[in-house]
């Protein structure tokens, strides 16, 4: 899977977003060497100058001057005349999430609910309008999903989304409507009005449901993880195959296993 070009489509064919351009009104040297690192996507190996250049709308001599000051603090290393993501980012990566402490203590449970499902679960957090996966545990049932760890999905696409949302505040829904609401899949809920009557839904069941939203063929069910507030600070899910998983059969274990750890937050 680690190539060094990769096809721009997702599952079940669905596009995967474009990584993020410098804009003529933020010129700052933070900004480029952002643009620099996220234009690496999942599977992408070494990439040249020339295709970050593309991907990130820099001059190809800026490319080769921020990259070497990466190069030299090691968030980038080179092979040959291309570049490839350092080591030093994946170590950052696993502070930032252990920072959090939901990681190590949420994964018995995620581990209990992929011996009990032989399905996949996530658990995942809310970062502005989407959902970053702080853990995916693959279950060996499950079919191929977009999900991975340090991956953003859309949340109104996503169970572990909508169960968030529907436990945060009025803001944070606004905002994600207010930013549109794009068709992942065909059964992407689009409509803002639907959403916030299925968000309320959630808040009055504990329980979120996701059918072939994020992709065909899938369906999840999530849960939110809950602070003293009332707030949801992340979500567990349990996703597989539309026609082998019973949603509502396994809504029970995944609200056992988000309060679990919302006790253990709190």
């Amino acid at each position: 899977m680690r190539t060094a070009q990769r096809n721009n489509s997702g599952p079940a064919g669905t596009a995967s977003p474009e990584p993020p351009r410098v804009a003529a009104a933020d010129p700052s040297t933070a900004a480029r060497l952002t643009a620099l690192l996220a234009a690496f996507r999942p599977g992408d190996d070494a990439i040249g100058v020339s295709e970050l250049a593309r991907r990130t709308g820099l001059p190809k001599t800026s490319v080769h001057r921020l990259s070497g000051h990466l190069v030299e603090h090691g968030l980038l290393e080179r092979e040959g005349p291309a570049l490839r993501l350092g080591l030093k980012l994946f170590e950052i990566g696993q502070l930032a999430v252990r920072q959090r402490g939901l990681v190590d203590t949420a994964r018995p449970l995620l581990a209990d609910l992929r011996e009990a499902t032989h399905n996949t679960v996530h658990l995942a957090i809310l970062e502005g309008t989407e959902v970053v996966y702080l853990d995916v545990v693959r279950g060996p049932d499950a079919p191929r999903l977009p999900s991975r760890i340090g991956g953003r999905f859309p949340a109104h696409a996503t169970g572990v989304g909508k169960a968030i949302l529907a436990f945060s505040p009025d803001d944070v829904i606004d905002a994600v409507i207010d930013a549109g609401l794009p068709r992942i899949s065909r059964r992407t809920i689009t409509s803002p009005a639907l959403l916030r009557r299925q968000l309320t839904t959630i808040a009055a069941d504990g329980a979120a449901y996701e059918h072939e939203e994020s992709s065909i063929g899938t369906v999840c069910v999530a849960s939110p993880v809950v602070a003293a507030d009332g707030r949801a600070v992340a979500a567990i899910s349990v996703a597989g195959w539309v026609n082998r998983m019973r949603t509502e059969r396994l809504a029970p274990a995944v609200r056992t296993a988000a309060l679990t750890l919302s006790r253990t937050v709190r």
